[in-house]
């Protein structure tokens, strides 16, 4: 094999391409059926990648916008696909995606923020949806969310980051709820929601820097906790969150984008969570998010806070 197809050290730009534009195409495997409650999330995942890769307009755009109004709830927020319930998660990927296509004027953003931010809570925390699931990464999405639309005065921003604030632990992580143990997805979400609220006077920059450099182990991939084994998301997780906290120097750079690179499928396209396992487009986008991150040559960049392609959150004017 050339070196310049070996997925050890190339990534492979055509395969991931074919990879995600075929992820539609085969709806009666048991996979599309299981993640039918998150379609939303995988369009956004699948588009943002395909952005990275210089790709977008390979996408059906019209069929992705359709599909993204169909799932538009009347309380203004968005469901994982058409017919499902609305939700915070699912509502940010939507506005992620409209914001990707530039199509943000289509939306009634009023609705849309007044769904948002009626999911604060007194303390300040907000709720998934009308359910009550508290998390800290409700607070990020619905600080994003509002920023995306112009509207983050819509909720109480001091409140929001008290929140956050008091889900961080004596390692200089932070957990879902208060008390919870600190984890790396957590982190990105407590770390981006306070950089969004101007609250990163909560962090303590060295402190936090530390646990996530730690995350990196001996084959250059990054776990989310310690003791526990590398995987390929944790590449956005921690990589953006060292990013925004002025600390991307801590970790191995080198040996991550080895890491990486080592769990593309050189047949199929896509990335996974581990050498030899299955690639799915969660792994892919953020394996590449990664990668851009680190500044892997031809990637387009990726805004830490936003996790959307620089070049989207400069057209919003919201770069920093």
């Amino acid at each position: 094999m050339e070196q310049a197809d070996d997925p050890s050290v190339t990534l492979l730009v055509e395969k991931h391409a074919e990879y995600i534009r075929n992820l539609d195409k085969e709806k009666d495997t048991f996979e599309f059926v299981a993640t039918e409650h998150l379609r939303m999330s995988g369009v956004y995942w699948g588009i943002t990648a395909m952005a990275l890769l210089d790709r977008l307009h390979e996408m059906d755009k019209e069929g992705i916008l359709k599909f993204v109004k169909g799932c538009q709830h009347p309380s203004g927020g968005f469901g994982g696909n058409v017919g499902h319930d609305p939700h915070l998660l699912f509502t940010l990927s939507a506005v992620q995606i409209l914001a990707i296509y530039d199509q943000l004027d289509t939306l009634d953003i009023d609705s849309v923020a007044n769904y948002v931010s009626s999911l604060q809570q007194a303390d300040g925390s907000f709720f998934g949806d009308e359910w009550g699931e508290v998390d800290t990464r409700f607070t990020y999405c619905a600080f994003s969310c509002l920023s995306l639309l112009g509207c983050l005065d819509r909720v109480d921003v001091t409140k929001g980051n008290g929140f956050v604030a008091s889900c961080a632990n004596f390692d200089g992580g932070f957990g879902a709820t208060p008390g919870d143990e600190s984890h790396a997805g957590q982190i990105f979400t407590a770390v981006g929601a306070l950089h969004l609220g101007g609250g990163l006077s909560h962090v303590d920059r060295d402190l936090l820097g530390w646990w996530l450099c730690e995350r990196q182990v001996k084959t250059g991939g990054l776990n989310g906790r310690p003791e526990k084994l590398p995987d390929v998301c944790y590449s956005w997780w921690v990589l953006s969150s060292l990013s925004m906290i002025d600390r991307l120097s801590w970790i191995t750079g080198d040996k991550l984008k080895e890491f990486i690179l080592s769990c593309q499928d050189p047949d199929n396209g896509g990335i996974s969570d581990r050498p030899d396992d299955m690639a799915d487009v969660f792994h892919t986008f953020f394996g590449i998010a990664g990668l851009s991150l680190l500044g892997y040559p031809g990637l387009k960049g990726i805004d830490p806070v936003y996790a959307l392609p620089t070049e989207t959150v400069r057209r919003l004017g919201l770069v920093k």
